[in-house]
Order: structure tokens, then sequence, then C-alpha cells
């Protein structure tokens, strides 16, 4: 894909205070209103004049865009494994990272990436906008401005959020812990069994308890992605020929199945036998709560005890888009999927 490289200095005539890269991909965020009226992506060289108050944070500022912007309906882990190589390469000459992303996929891409960037000790801000940043109400400006602070931010000479992140309705989340809750307001993203990283209102207050702490290690790139799996939802009613068919897949090797409650499934013989015959011809299943929060706990009711008993494994408090993200890259780079699964990886479980 075509890549777009430009240099905005908002620190002159001073020193920079910090150097972040922004990488710009797609979506509502970047866009503005042409001389007919049509929305088209925004230009970033001229983003100091949209946002002249860029220049009062003395950033030495890059610029990366996707030459096509695209809708993050169409991210798939191609883009993944662009955004993670462009931070990889940049890693070294700049201080942080602003991600500017659509909503609709951004907790799929910032948990894909928590898994990526191994070793991770700047912080990779992932923001966007439900307005334009054109638009007289566009919520797009703060949460720029803010993630770029974010970014920016140290502490000790060492920077303050050093993981993979999401700001968005003045709220900082660990990006494999959030989940777009709302299409229509600001505060889009929630983290239900989590607390939020920082909270920006006259002074951005952060929670040091819950920020991971840095690696030592150097950043280690991870590529591997294996995207034959698939999502299923249980719900009353859910017929043996629907499971079958999923389970027939070609080629399917991981499932993420959204149970309910606490990981409470159907306890008919011919799903059990299904699910049972699935894992022992080599299908990974991962258990999630279709709780918005709250975790899947094996055993605690009869209803989920034999999920364990047959290989399924919990998910415990994950997300569904952290447990697919981490479920493509474990089938693709890990010796031991099981292992893998049920370990903590960039603190998307407990």
């Amino acid at each position: 894909m075509e890549l777009k490289k430009i240099s905005v200095n908002t620190a002159s005539p001073e020193l920079p205070r910090a150097k972040v890269l922004i990488i710009y991909t797609g979506g509502t965020f970047g866009m503005v209103k042409d001389k007919s009226g049509a929305l088209v992506p925004f230009d970033f060289s001229l983003i100091l004049e949209h946002l002249p108050t860029l220049r009062n944070l003395f950033l030495e500022l890059t610029v990366i865009s996707f030459a096509t912007p695209i809708d993050s309906s169409n991210i798939n882990p191609y883009h993944w494994k662009l955004l993670a190589g462009i931070i990889h390469e940049n890693y070294v000459e700049q201080d942080g990272f602003v991600v500017l992303h659509g909503t609709d996929t951004m907790a799929y891409t910032s948990s894909a990436l928590s898994f990526m960037l191994q070793g991770l000790n700047k912080p990779v801000i992932f923001t966007g906008a439900q307005l334009p940043i054109a638009e007289p109400r566009s919520d797009a400006r703060e949460n720029l401005i803010t993630a770029l602070e974010i970014a920016s931010a140290k502490l000790d000479g060492k920077a303050l959020v050093p993981e993979v992140c999401i700001f968005f309705g003045a709220q900082l989340i660990r990006g494999c812990r959030a989940k777009k809750v709302e299409s229509r307001h600001f505060d889009a993203f929630h983290s239900e069994n989590y607390p939020i990283l920082a909270e920006a209102g006259v002074i951005i207050e952060y929670n040091l308890n819950a920020i991971r702490k840095a690696d030592d290690k150097p950043l280690q790139l991870i590529r591997g992605f294996n995207n034959n799996v698939a999502i299923l939802k249980l719900f009353p009613g859910i017929t043996e020929p629907v499971i079958n068919q999923i389970l027939a897949t070609p080629n399917l090797k991981g499932l993420v199945m959204e149970t309910f409650g606490s990981g409470n499934s159907p306890t008919e013989t011919w799903l059990v036998d299904a699910l049972q015959s699935a894992i022992k011809n080599g299908l990974v299943i991962v258990n999630i709560t279709q709780c918005p929060g709250g975790m899947v706990e094996h055993g605690k009711y009869e209803t989920s005890k034999f999920l364990e008993q047959i290989g399924v494994l919990s998910g415990k408090d994950m997300t569904t888009e952290a447990a697919i993200t981490k479920l493509m890259i474990g089938l693709a780079e890990s010796s031991d999927i099981k292992k893998f699964i049920l370990s903590s990886i960039a603190g998307e479980r407990s």
C-alpha cells in the first residue's frame, strides 16, 4: 500500500520537547468538505490551519498517511501488519505514536497491536472521531490534541504510558480492554473489566497503578496471523445444523464462542458431542461471555463445567476483540496455544 509522509514542526522557534509520529489510516476523523460539499480526505499538510493550537504542544510531528484512506470496516490483518511495521521502523527516533483510525474496528486493531508489539516501552495511542474534523461540533480536535499530549508525556524521563491504548471521549483505555459501545455519542468506548488509565479534564489525571510498566526488552514485532477463525454467538434455540455448519468450515483452526453469563452453554448431547469432536480434531475453542462486564468462570454452574472437561479454553474476562486477534496470532506464532491463550500477554485478561 502506498504511504505519504509529511513533517510538521509545531515547536518553531523552540526546540521540540518530543517527537510523535501520527499514522492516519482513514475514518471519520480526517474528512472535510470540498467545494461541492462532498466529504473528501483531509490534507494533513494543512493540519496547522485546522488546529493552530498544536503549536502550543511544542512537538515535532511526522504524519504518515495511507495514500488512499480506508473505512475501518475494511481493516484486516494486512493493515495490522502495515501499522505495526511502521511503528517498528520508526520506533527508535520517535517518542510516541498516535494512530488515527475509524471507530468501528478500532478495538480490534488496538488489540492486535497490543499482541504484535512485544517489549513496547513507548505510547501507541489510537484515536478518531464521531464527527469529521471540519464539523463545528467535531470531537476530532480534542481527541487528537489530548492523544498527542499522552503520546509525548514522560515521567522521570520515561514514557508515562508505555502501552497500546485508545483515547476517546476524555478517557484513556487499554487497547486490548476496549470495546465500542456507542455509535452516536462521543464516549464511544468503554472498558468494563479494567480501570481506565487516565481521564482528561482541566488536567489529564493518570491512574498510575493501572498503567503497565515499561519492558526493558527490545521491541519485538510479531507478524504471524492465522485468520482461519470464527466467532460463534450462542442463543436460545440455536440448532444442530447451524453449529455443525460452522464447525465444518474448511480449514477452521480456532473458534471464539460467546456464551451466556459466566460462561454457560446449552447442555444438549448433540452440542457437547459436536464441540468435543471438533476439539479432538484440533480445533481451539475459547469461551467468552456475551456480557459487557464480568468473566467466564468454568464450573461455577453445571452448564459450564462440561466445557472445561471437553477442552474448551476459558477466555476469562477478555473482550471478543482481544480474544479473536489473540487467537489469530497464537495459532500462527505459538508452539503451545493453550498456554498462550490462558496467559496474559498484554494485560488483556486478569
